[in-house]
């Protein structure tokens, strides 16, 4: 929403451009982004926050797919894709029985929007990981950025289940960001600790280039000051990490996946499609800003090296 546009003349326009078309187009990333979507607390607004960032970041022209790693399957229903018992899913991808493009699903939602769906076949998964030979690679060995450049995916955003196993380790494994959604209500920051410690561990001995870029805070109800606290607690402790959209909490929001849809075809206009919107742009905004303190980051290691 710019600064000159009412609320009410924004979410018109905005459900407009949704229903019709015409939204902005938001610049390409220089290389596709692979964004794990974790907290192993429940009920943060994780599974929400992947599928209305996908949707918002489709109808802004880019490629975007999504992989959902969690057995209850809320993300492929939301994305309106097959996930019944049978169908090809993650399940696949980790047991390296099908490629990433034969898995791919259209959403209905957007022209550029994606989903490779989780079954019931996943929830077993683990189990069977245990005993596999590079159990931590199993994704990242599939996902290849060379092949998400062939298939015009700029985004892979991956939905991980409420849980520090082993489907969530495999999910940063093979990604180079991770995202971690916080509600802004009691208890906010509970358990966030044990994720970025065991986000640590995954940097030191499995992945070194996982780096967390983007805080999100979701359900932040305005006319409460406990809200407007954890707010402040989490830009305080995080910094720029923390996105400055933030999500509302909206029972439309709520609604819209038990329809098979994101906000942004439930209710294009509502103040949880807009926040979604922002949040996606910003989300993009910062792509130029990460490869170049990436590449600042292997200049260094280069010049220690040669010294």
């Amino acid at each position: 929403m710019s600064e000159d546009e009412t609320p009410i003349f924004a979410a018109a326009r905005q459900a407009n451009e949704v229903l019709h078309g015409g939204a902005p187009a938001l610049p390409r990333p220089s290389h596709p982004r692979i964004i794990t979507i974790a907290n192993q607390k429940g009920g943060v607004g994780k599974t929400t926050s992947t599928v209305n960032l996908a949707a918002a970041l489709a109808l802004g022209g880019l490629g975007v797919l999504v992989i959902d790693m969690d057995p209850q399957g809320n993300a492929s229903t939301a994305l309106g894709v097959d996930h019944r018992e049978g169908t090809p899913s993650s399940y696949e991808l980790l047991m390296w029985e099908h490629a990433v493009e034969d898995l791919m699903q259209s959403s209905p939602h957007a022209e550029r929007l994606f989903c490779i769906p989780a079954t019931i076949d996943l929830a077993g998964s683990e189990i069977e990981l245990v005993g596999l030979e590079h159990r931590e690679h199993r994704l990242a060995e599939v996902i290849n950025s060379d092949d998400l450049v062939s298939l015009g995916i700029d985004y892979v955003l991956i939905d991980c289940p409420p849980s520090l196993g082993l489907l969530t380790v495999n999910a940063m494994v093979a990604a180079s960001e991770v995202l971690i959604p916080i509600q802004c209500e009691y208890y906010a920051l509970e358990g966030v600790g044990q994720l970025l410690r065991n986000v640590e561990l995954i940097q030191q001995h499995l992945n070194t280039s996982l780096e967390i870029s983007t805080i999100m805070l979701t359900m932040y109800d305005g006319r409460t000051k406990l809200a407007e606290q954890v707010a402040g607690e989490v830009r305080t402790h995080f910094g720029d990490t923390v996105l400055r959209t933030v999500i509302p909490r909206s029972v439309k929001v709520s609604e819209a996946p038990g329809y098979g849809m994101t906000i942004l075809q439930y209710d294009a206009g509502s103040r949880g499609a807009l926040a979604y919107l922002d949040a996606a742009k910003e989300l993009n905004s910062r792509a130029d800003r990460l490869a170049a303190i990436a590449g600042s980051g292997s200049a260094a290691s280069g010049a220690e090296e040669n010294r």
